[in-house]
């Protein structure tokens, strides 16, 4: 059986999540670490029993032992590693959000179809059965009529030096969590949305600490988002059909312990609806195994990535101007 050799492209504490779950895959193995320091690369590798370390990113993506690549650095390098990746032969899954601008995704999507590589935003909960379980319910009519979706993701960031607050590097909300409801609302409603309006509350570095959006539909579906920094940690989905609604109270992670979601029908009657279990990250990296080694079609397309970026840029427009964006 073929397999795929992973590297790991920084040593992001993302990783935690992502090296279990290449080991556990059905055909992957993990086979490097890279960092652009050599002794901490070294250090890594040797804690978490990976075989070989690289004290360079270009080295390790120069290696002709290293099929696929997993990048989590700063949202700000994601385009530029992403591509020199893929150039090098590689294929790559990036961590959210792809790029920061439209033109970035054009390149990177350039490099990925002349270099022939699968190139997929890692957005793991949409490899998840439970999200597979939600569209089928949708798109059936089990609901009824789509019309509306709701989402929230939301924790309390308290180091101020993380990151996540350097306006520079991608930091701020939206980018990092408020991008999960925006791309479940696009999964449900198979389209970008044509008009968003967006608000926010900025913090002490300029960046969103907390961001609400309303995104409307070509279909007439509206869908409010909200993402924020400041809050406890909390994440819901409400999908509202003409015939009833879901609640899914762990939409982006926990459904591995909690697979499990709500139906309330027409008459208000609420319903537990349990679904197949499947660990997160694992899921995620069997379904790249997939795409590369059995040429399935994408999870996560290049043109959905493309409408990610697209729409919050436009939010984030709508909550500089106080106007309404349209795509």
């Amino acid at each position: 059986m073929p397999t795929l050799r992973w590297g790991l492209l920084s040593t992001a504490h993302i990783n935690r999540k992502i090296i279990p779950a290449i080991r556990a895959a059905r055909r992957s193995n993990l086979v490097a670490v890279s960092s652009r320091d050599a002794a901490k690369s070294s250090q890594y590798a040797a804690e978490w029993n990976i075989p070989v370390s690289f004290g360079s990113y270009e080295a390790m993506l120069a290696s002709p032992d290293i099929d696929a690549v997993y990048i989590s650095l700063p949202n700000h390098l994601h385009a530029e590693w992403t591509i020199k990746a893929l150039q090098s032969g590689k294929h790559v899954l990036c961590e959210k959000p792809l790029a920061l601008t439209l033109a970035e995704v054009d390149q990177m999507t350039a490099a990925a179809q002349s270099s022939g590589k699968v190139l997929s935003e890692a957005f793991m909960y949409r490899f998840n059965p439970q999200t597979k379980v939600i569209g089928e319910w949708v798109r059936s009519g089990r609901i009824g009529e789509l019309r509306q979706i709701h989402g929230w993701f939301s924790f309390l960031l308290t180091d101020t030096n993380n990151v996540r607050l350097v306006p520079e590097w991608g930091g701020g909300s939206i980018w990092d969590i408020g991008v999960y409801p925006i791309s479940y609302a696009q999964f449900l409603t198979g389209s970008a949305p044509d008009w968003v309006a967006g608000r926010q509350t900025l913090g002490p570095t300029g960046i969103d600490l907390t961001f609400s959006g309303t995104l409307h539909y070509p279909s007439d579906v509206v869908a409010q988002i909200h993402s924020s920094f400041a809050l406890p940690h909390s994440t819901v989905m409400q999908v509202f059909g003409s015939e009833g609604s879901l609640t899914i109270e762990y939409p982006f992670t926990g459904m591995d312990l909690h697979p499990r979601f709500k139906f309330t029908d027409a008459n208000g009657k609420e319903h537990t609806i349990k679904t197949p279990k499947g660990n997160l990250y694992r899921c995620e990296i069997e379904g790249m195994e997939d795409s590369i080694l059995d040429a399935a079609p994408p999870v996560v397309t290049l043109t959905e990535s493309r409408n990610h970026i697209r729409t919050v840029l436009a939010l984030l427009e709508s909550a500089r101007t106080l106007q309404t964006v349209r795509l």
